[in-house]
């Protein structure tokens, strides 16, 4: 790895709108906001998908497996392939409707909606806990009937312990995949503000894995970015609190 092949067509695709930038095992990070508008993303781990309707401008700019959408079969078959290839960091897709095209990515998966809180306290820290090792927000599936910003409430509830949560304003929304018992999941969860103004100390919901917790000072986040995932990286980043 590490050389750069400017029209390496990928195994499988050589007849289709897809060109291969092969670039250094670097991870995917929240960079891209800053460097490119008007697209939207899905994290595959430490990955990244990126769907946009200007080629030419991230052509140029970034290294990765661009792709200009054909038919929901050949995306779908783009999906599996990107997800056994790590060495590629990035996959760019691309079409003229690009909500169109977003939608027909998300056929491609079971679909799960689920809402999380950044919870400041009076001091403007924010609440990370460590779930199973890794550090992360509080945040859980939408049941049935509720909208997102219940769901956020409760989880955020359920999985701290803390009661009296004022809802702020709404933050972000981002999208993660993963595989459940052989099947492709993406789970959009929408993020909320909240803000707690109480004094007692959370209670962590150990059946869910969590079992730590920090109020963390913006900007002080170095233990955090070492082991979370590039999804909770995302709200932090947008709410500027790395």
């Amino acid at each position: 790895m590490g050389d750069f092949h400017p029209e390496a067509h990928v195994k499988g695709f050589a007849g289709s709108s897809i060109i291969a930038l092969l670039c250094s095992n670097k991870p995917a990070t929240f960079r891209f906001i800053s460097a490119i508008q008007q697209m939207y993303k899905v994290f595959f781990n430490d990955r990244t998908v990126y769907f946009g309707d200007n080629f030419s401008r991230a052509f140029v700019r970034n290294k990765g497996l661009f792709y200009k959408y054909n038919n929901i079969q050949e995306l779908n078959e783009l999906i599996e392939l990107f997800s056994k290839l790590n060495q590629i960091n990035s996959l760019y897709i691309f079409h003229e409707d690009m909500l169109m095209v977003i939608e027909e990515f998300k056929a491609c998966f079971h679909v799960i909606e689920a809402g999380g809180g950044v919870v400041f306290n009076r001091s403007k820290e924010f609440l990370a806990i460590k779930r199973n090792g890794i550090w992360d927000l509080p945040k859980g599936k939408l049941e049935k009937g509720e909208d997102f910003q219940e769901a956020a409430l409760r989880e955020v509830e359920e999985e701290t312990g803390l009661s009296g949560l004022k809802l702020m304003e709404p933050l972000i929304s981002t999208y993660h995949t993963y595989r459940l018992k052989g099947e492709k999941v993406l789970k959009k969860t929408r993020w909320f503000e909240f803000e707690y103004g109480g004094t007692d100390l959370p209670v962590l919901q150990a059946k869910e894995g969590i079992t730590d917790y920090r109020w963390v000072i913006p900007g002080n986040t170095d233990f955090l970015r070492q082991n979370t995932y590039s999804s909770i990286l995302d709200v932090l980043y947008m709410r500027k609190l790395l």
